[in-house]
């Protein structure tokens, strides 16, 4: 705790007051780091309205990857540092993931209506689109996959337009 108040410029008094534990701490970076990636997943989406769907995928998923990646204290802290901590923080976890599950179906449902992506219900394949991003990620940032971050995000954005446009798919048939 010393070392933590000591890093961050703050008495244990100023902690104290601030944060009652150490699980406080993790659990308001696990909301930032999150809170910042999807300010730049939404800030991406408004610059990618209008593109087509395999451009727009790739623009949202690159700021995503580029924010959560930008540190790598990031990723511990969102992928690694989170799990299994306390039933609280598995709590704010699943939430937080139940939020990304959201967005990716809000964006697909929304390409489903342009005509860009099969009409289906999307909540169990965007769960899993987001394991594989947890998994690829925390990989990728241990060194564990011998990749650059583009090689990545075009595995992934691969992957979730082979979702959304399964084989023997075609525009405009749903």
């Amino acid at each position: 705790m010393a070392a933590l108040c000591q890093a961050a410029g703050l008495s244990t008094r100023q902690f104290y007051e601030e944060f009652r534990t150490l699980e406080d701490v993790l659990a308001a970076l696990h909301l930032e780091v999150n809170g910042w990636a999807e300010q730049a997943v939404l800030d991406a989406l408004a610059a990618a309205e209008g593109l087509p769907l395999a451009e727009r995928v790739a623009v949202l998923f690159r700021a995503y990857a580029r924010d959560v990646t930008s540190d790598p204290r990031r990723i511990r802290i969102a992928f690694v540092e989170i799990i299994g901590v306390s039933a609280r923080l598995e709590e704010q976890r699943l939430a937080r993931r139940a939020r990304w599950v959201g967005l990716i179906r809000a964006e697909a449902d929304a390409a489903v209506a342009r005509g860009e992506a099969a009409v289906r219900d999307y909540r169990l394949a965007a769960t899993a689109f987001i394991g594989s991003v947890n998994g690829l990620l925390h990989d990728w940032s241990a060194g564990w996959v011998d990749a650059t971050l583009d090689e990545v995000v075009d595995e992934l954005v691969r992957q979730l337009l082979g979702i959304l446009r399964p084989e023997g798919w075609r525009a405009g048939r749903g």
